[in-house]
C-alpha cells in the first residue's frame, strides 16, 4: 500500500475532522472514500463521453422507429405525476 503526505489548509482539515467524527469513520477512511468517489465520478464521466462520441443520432432515430406504437399493457403504465 502506498503512502502520501497530504497538506491541507487548516480550515479544510477542521471540516474533515468534524465530518469524520459525524460519520464515525477515521480520517484515513474519510479521505479514501472521498478520493474513490472522485475517481469514480471522473471515470463515469469519461465513459459516457466516449459512449456519446460513438453514438449516432440517425441510429437512435432508427431504433426508435422500430419500437411498436402500442398502448402499454394494463398495469405497466407509469405512475401519474399529477
Amino acid at each position: 500500500m502506498a503512502q502520501y503526505a497530504l497538506r491541507l489548509p487548516d480550515s479544510l482539515m477542521a471540516y474533515a475532522k468534524q465530518l469524520a467524527q459525524e460519520e464515525h469513520v477515521s480520517m484515513n477512511q474519510l479521505f479514501l472514500t472521498a478520493i474513490a468517489e472522485k475517481i469514480s465520478a471522473l471515470k463515469t464521466q469519461a465513459y459516457f463521453r466516449e459512449r456519446q462520441q460513438r453514438g449516432s443520432e440517425a441510429a437512435f432515430d432508427q431504433w426508435l422507429d422500430a419500437v411498436p406504437d402500442a398502448a402499454p399493457t394494463p398495469g405497466d403504465e407509469s405512475p401519474s405525476t399529477d
